[in-house]
């Protein structure tokens, strides 16, 4: 088990992908630190005006984590940026990316090379899929709102 992984990202309406991220991110983490993206990184997403607000995403991530763990082993804190705190504290040892953010994570490596840190483990979580073969996606569901 890593004593401090992380991870970031929207978590808009909170669905099965975003729960199976989570799920791996405990069993893998003694401690998970995730980073939330704050609304001022959201406007150029999709279907942006549907997204949900911070405290509503927040409080969706808090009540799922204390379904599966204790909340003492997460932090949640405000993303303004695409790499977030991983790039300026050699502590963390590991990321939860999935395939669409595995650039980034890789990214966030360079970073931490550059600045002697040690290289984060990527765990890459591949994108679920529903029972018809389409993954989960938020964009989805926000375009059906």
């Amino acid at each position: 088990m890593l004593k401090l992984i992380g991870m970031g990202g929207t978590f808009d309406h909170l669905h099965e992908g975003h729960k199976y991220l989570l799920d791996i991110a405990f069993s893998l983490g003694k401690i998970v630190h995730i980073g939330l993206t704050t609304e001022k990184m959201l406007s150029k997403k999709k279907y942006a005006d549907k997204i949900e607000d911070y405290t509503t995403r927040k409080r969706n991530l808090e009540h799922y984590i204390d379904k599966i763990a204790d909340l003492k082993r997460v932090k949640i804190f405000e993303l303004e940026d695409a790499y977030g705190p991983p790039i300026h504290d050699p502590s963390y040892e590991g990321i939860i990316a999935s395939q669409e953010t595995y650039n980034g994570a890789l990214k966030i490596n360079e970073i931490r090379a550059e600045k002697n840190y040690p290289p984060l483990i990527i765990i890459i979580i591949p994108m679920l899929m529903r029972t018809d073969d389409i993954q989960f996606s938020s964009t989805d569901i926000r375009k059906n709102l």
